[in-house]
Parts: C-alpha cells; sequence; structure tokens
C-alpha cells in the first residue's frame, strides 16, 4: 500500500487461504473506494465452503461472523416483509445472508443481511442474479464502512431502489429511497429511530417495520 491510499500499511491485515494462494482478503476496515482487483465469479465459487466473503469490483473482502443481535434484528425485519408478502399474496420474494450477484456480472457478488426482490426471473437456486428492490443492511462496529460507503455506492449504481441502514448502538435507521430521484446520487437519507414504525417505499408505506418491537426481541442483548 502506498503512501497516498487511504490507509496505513500497518492497519491491513491481509490474509492467504493455503488453499488458494493467490487469493487475498481484506478485512472491511482496510478497503479503498476506488480499489480495482482481478477476481472473478469463478474465484469466489472456488472459496471453501463456509467461507464469509464479499466480492466488490474483483476485489475479496472478509466478512465478520454476525452477532446474536445482529442476526436478531434482520430476522425481526425479513419477518415482517415475509407476512406482508404472504398476507397479500404478492410476487416479491425476501431473503437474508445469499449471494447476490449485484450487476449480473462476476465481478461483484455480495451478501445483503435481508433484501426484497419483485422479479422472480432474477433468482437462480444459487444466488440472485442481478439488483433486489430493498436492501437491509444492519451496521456492526467492525463493517460500518463497508456498508455506509462502499457498498452504498455499488447498490444504488446498480439499481437499487430503496436501501436501509440500521444501526443498533445508536438505534436509528435510515433510509434511502433512491426511486423517488432521477438523480439517485443526490437523495438524502430520511432518519428514523427504533421508537418509529418505518414504511417500506417500495409498497407505498403499507408496510411497516415497528422497530418498537424489532428491538423488544433483542433489547436483552444490547442492554444485558
Amino acid at each position: 500500500m502506498g503512501k497516498d491510499n487511504v490507509y496505513d500499511q500497518d492497519k491491513i491485515l491481509e490474509t492467504k487461504d493455503k488453499t488458494m494462494p493467490n487469493m487475498v482478503m481484506e478485512p472491511a476496515f482496510a478497503y479503498q473506494f476506488d480499489r480495482i482487483g482481478d477476481r472473478t465469479l469463478e474465484d469466489y465459487l472456488a472459496l471453501p465452503e463456509g467461507t464469509r466473503v464479499e466480492m466488490i469490483d474483483g476485489v475479496f473482502y472478509d466478512m465478520a461472523s454476525a452477532s446474536f443481535g445482529h442476526q436478531g434484528i434482520s430476522g425481526e425485519i425479513r419477518g415482517v416483509f415475509s407476512s406482508y408478502i404472504k398476507k397479500n399474496h404478492g410476487q416479491c420474494k425476501t431473503y437474508q445472508d445469499v449471494d447476490v450477484q449485484l450487476f449480473g456480472d462476476d465481478r461483484t457478488v455480495v451478501r445483503p443481511d435481508v433484501f426484497v426482490v419483485c422479479d422472480r426471473d432474477k433468482i437462480t437456486p444459487n444466488r440472485l442474479v442481478g439488483a433486489p428492490d430493498l436492501i437491509v443492511e444492519v451496521v456492526s462496529p467492525g463493517n460500518w464502512k463497508m456498508d455506509v460507503y462502499l457498498k452504498k455506492k455499488q447498490y444504488m449504481e446498480a439499481g437499487v431502489r430503496e436501501y436501509w441502514l440500521v444501526f443498533p448502538k445508536d438505534q436509528k435507521v435510515q433510509v434511502y429511497r433512491y426511486e423517488e430521484s432521477c438523480i439517485p446520487e443526490t437523495v438524502e437519507p430520511k432518519e428514523y429511530t427504533f421508537a418509529d414504525k418505518v414504511p417500506v417505499g417500495i409498497w407505498d408505506g403499507r408496510c411497516e417495520v415497528d422497530f418498537v418491537e424489532v428491538y423488544a426481541e433483542v433489547r436483552f442483548l444490547y442492554e444485558g
């Protein structure tokens, strides 16, 4: 890493998997916004089973294991989405922590905490090919830059209609509704707290996630 890079060299922890000596995984805090690598979908699929990695622009980024609180919040939100879809006999589907080939190319594969996709033609047996309609990321201290900066930019450019960032520590939610503007880059987030019901924009607010109920299920994990 050169002196012009935004991260100090002694903060970069690179680890090489013994089964793939040419593969470099960087922890989320070590990324640069403009990194371009030479990894492909073929490399991604060749990773040992159970390896938690995302690939963005041909670069592998190591994913930390999710905490119980993180998983609990994700599961509660997905449950609300799933119940709404079933109640309304909708065509959308909701998934949690599975592969998304975001641009449909072989350079970027992400694993959102929760997402909703309404075009079933994008769903394959092994991954989603294309952008979901709605993505939710639960932000933790070890990955906040990844979700708030790098992945947010990727999601916007891929055509994700709505992006939620959930901050358990601060008990707040930021919602980007990109489809509300013809210039997605200018969209400012709507701010909510864990005392609010957050409307789902892709369903015109007919579905709401009550974060009082969501947090009630995991409060013991955060308040001890």
